[in-house]
């Protein structure tokens, strides 16, 4: 039997159809990812499934003694409880059993007699009744390894983002049948969206979540749902799998949709035609060609449009002269010089409260260094995507909003785009465009922002954790937007696919102290430091040379012998290089010039890795004649 029926499911939002009749079935310790692009109701699908928003008609069957833990993008707390107090809100008992042992452990420290003694004992005896031990030991980790570390600090203290994570960890903690997680990686680091990877692996209920972490969709899920216009389409396998279904399935509609259009034109051409015959067979083809007329063609695949150009961007950007920022007297930077030259794609990462934000708002002028001194460049013109988008004011009209920043935008190619246009690449129709921004879905609304920010026409690009509340098609194209685009970008996020696509270099920020660098993608850099928390090994053998037989030509023949030496040269050229970047400090003549020639030698490396793979080849090919 299956965990849980869903059958026949509506839901509506004003004039739009978000489940159209929806049907699907959640089985035992299943792994559902939920995609669509925002809007399409991902997140009133798991408020409807956890019994927070009503649907107008369907039904949820499932055992009487279902539960369900669910996690909203914005939890509501009571605010007048401790953090472990939310924790094990559900769990009176153990709550209860654990309080008693903290006023009987505190009674027998201020008064040693026999009557302290017995509640000590007692309170023991209720810790082992309800198994508090272990349930304590287990929340204190959880909240740990998300970033909590205060467990009797008032809720009320908490920030947003630390309220989601207290949230977390309260549904992590509960037993629960299904576990409904909606964007639960948005406020937690890199250590710890690992963490909460490998923890999701194991656990014992079923799982359906709605996340932009495409790693994380791919490592998590077993089982893919995608919301597009009311329906719902279900595909077996993870994130990689269902974007090979999909585009199938699409592959499949155009086809169908082709051979449609195609009948069609035949028989309106017959029925103009005024061909004779008998009035049933015309009346019969009539029908035919109005019921092919009344199906509804497969909505496009629309993708978003972000060739907007950029203003024209100097020599000099942004310099960074020894640097300190504080926050509440405490040091978070410390000491930072650091040059931001054209073309950098930078990426920030470190542990939540490490000072990213605070880093880019010095970067992009919004707040003064504690110490030190900020440069910018007189062409510099900065984009700054913020995580909490400038007040939006819900009473303006969408197409209201972008007008307020430009009418039209230039592209890259120098023709003019209007903003009715803009809004319409950007998936809103020219409908949808009067709709009053009050009525956007939260993710609606970051794509409606993005768009703005990008309508300013930057050449430096800042932004702070640009893949929260994004879907995950809108990240792609802005991925690839990113890839074409001409100026400096900057960039603090927690998502590695979207570093990994991104950033060419990290700063890894440690409160107290400079900054760390790294030059390469966010994969590259945790290889890295896997690497140098492993054992250093006192043997090491050298890679392995593809046996030469015969059959090179001399000049390749030649070329083989050398290759690899030349290969070494050049991965030694590129340390050397990276010691002179770090030794040359604040002598940002000297780092602009050193990285040009690291860029330069790079390349280099890689042509010359290409060429030794087509040689091997060849040999291979040779052995085995």
């Amino acid at each position: 039997m299956s965990l849980l029926r869903v059958e026949n499911l509506v839901k509506t939002y004003g004039d739009k159809t978000l489940f159209n009749r929806i049907s699907f079935t959640v089985e035992k310790k299943e792994r559902i990812g939920v995609v669509g692009v925002n809007g399409t109701g991902k997140s009133s699908l798991l408020k409807a499934i956890a019994g927070r928003e009503a649907a107008e008609s369907g039904d949820l069957i499932h055992a009487k003694e279902f539960r369900v833990e669910y996690v909203p993008q914005d939890p509501e707390l009571d605010t007048n409880k401790s953090v472990l107090e939310t924790v094990f809100d559900g769990s009176a008992p153990i709550m209860g059993a654990m309080r008693s042992y903290e006023k009987a452990l505190l009674r027998m420290e201020q008064n040693h007699d026999e009557a302290a003694g017995k509640a000590f004992e007692a309170a023991q005896a209720a810790m082992d009744k309800q198994g508090a031990w272990e349930a304590s030991a287990q929340a204190k980790t959880i909240l740990t390894k998300l970033g909590i570390y205060e467990f009797d600090t008032a809720v009320s203290t908490l920030s947003g983002g630390q309220k989601r994570r207290v949230s977390l960890a309260r549904a992590l903690i509960q037993p629960a049948d299904l576990l409904l997680l909606d964007e639960p990686t948005n406020h937690l680091d890199n250590d710890a969206v690992e963490w909460l990877e490998e923890y999701l692996k194991q656990y014992s209920g079923a799982l359906m979540l709605i996340t932009h972490d495409r790693y994380f969709l791919n490592r998590v899920t077993s089982r893919m749902f995608e919301l597009s216009e009311g329906n719902l389409y279900e595909y077996i396998g993870n994130y990689e799998r269902f974007l090979e279904q999909r585009a199938e399935r699409q592959r499949i509609e155009a086809d169908q949709e082709s051979k449609r259009q195609n009948i069609l034109r035949r028989e309106l051409a017959w029925l103009r035609r005024g061909a004779k015959a008998r009035t049933t067979k015309q009346k019969a083809r009539i029908q035919r060609a109005e019921d092919l007329q009344d199906q509804d063609a497969p909505s496009a695949e629309q993708e978003l449009d972000f060739a907007i150009g950029s203003t024209r961007l100097g020599k000099s950007v942004i310099e960074l002269e020894n640097c300190v920022t504080a926050r509440g007297g405490s040091i978070l930077t410390n000491d930072f010089s650091f040059l931001i030259i054209r073309g950098m794609r930078l990426g920030i990462i470190g542990p939540n409260g490490s000072g990213k934000t605070t880093l880019l708002d010095t970067i992009a002028g919004r707040r003064q260094p504690d110490h030190g001194q900020v440069t910018h460049g007189e062409t510099v013109k900065i984009g700054y995507y913020t995580q909490e988008q400038e007040d939006m004011n819900p009473n303006l009209r969408m197409i209201d909003y972008i007008k307020e920043t430009a009418e039209a935008v230039r592209t890259v190619d120098g023709s003019l785009i209007t903003a009715e246009q803009m809004l319409e690449r950007f998936l809103f129709s020219r409908a949808q465009q009067w709709t009053y921004i009050s009525r956007l879905s939260g993710g609606e609304k970051k794509r409606l922002y993005l768009l703005r920010v990008l309508m300013t026409e930057p050449n430096v690009l800042i932004l702070d954790e640009p893949t929260n509340d994004l879907d995950t098609e809108t990240l792609s194209v802005l991925e690839d937007y990113l890839d074409q685009f001409p100026g400096v970008v900057i960039t603090v996020s927690h998502d590695r696919y979207f570093l990994d696509r991104s950033v060419s270099q990290l700063l890894i920020v440690k409160r107290g102290s400079e900054p760390d660098r790294f030059y390469g993608s966010y994969s590259d850099w945790l290889e890295a430091r896997k690497s140098a928390d492993k054992p250093v090994k006192t043997e090491s053998k050298s890679a392995p040379v593809p046996k030469q037989k015969k059959k090179l030509s001399y000049k390749d023949q030649q070329e083989w012998n050398t290759i690899e030496d030349e290969i070494s040269g050049l991965e030694e050229k590129l340390e050397e290089l990276d010691k002179e970047i770090a030794e040359a400090g604040a002598d940002f003549d000297v780092v602009r010039e050193k990285f040009e020639a690291k860029e330069k030698t790079e390349q280099e490396l890689e042509s010359k890795m290409l060429r030794w793979e087509e040689l091997s080849e060849r040999i291979e090919g040779m052995d085995q004649s």
